[in-house]
């Protein structure tokens, strides 16, 4: 049973910078693609951002590409996102997800397995 943390949310003021985690457990996380998403209230969840196992492929948002990176260390089980120039639209609940194999639509939260239980990004203006 994979399950994932997420954690390193929090409030901070627009232009500001926040690294989210998220540490798996229970699965072979090497091998499994990893993604990011966010909900806003009353909105959709919306995909943010992905990484291949290897860290040779990554696709992005289009509104936060330059400003957000998606990386991993395999030998610490986690995927991060490190978000740079944050603003208030950014406001959400991220969510990780794992797929074990590299989704046919990474934008797509059908295609993901695994998700954990979220962390709470809030921006003032």
């Amino acid at each position: 049973q994979v399950q994932l943390a997420e954690s390193g949310g929090g409030l901070v003021q627009a232009g500001g910078s926040l690294r989210l985690s998220c540490a798996a457990s229970g699965g072979t996380f090497s091998s499994y693609a990893m993604g990011w998403f966010r909900q806003a209230p009353g909105k959709e969840r919306e995909f943010v951002a992905a990484i291949s196992w290897g860290s040779a492929r990554t696709e992005y948002l289009d509104s936060v590409k330059g400003r957000f990176t998606i990386y991993r260390d395999n030998a610490k089980n986690t995927v991060y996102l490190r978000m740079n120039s944050l603003k208030p639209e950014d406001t959400a609940v991220y969510y990780c997800a794992g797929a074990r194999t590299w989704p046919k639509k990474t934008s797509s939260s059908d295609t993901y397995e695994y998700w954990g239980q979220g962390t709470q990004v809030t921006v003032s203006s």
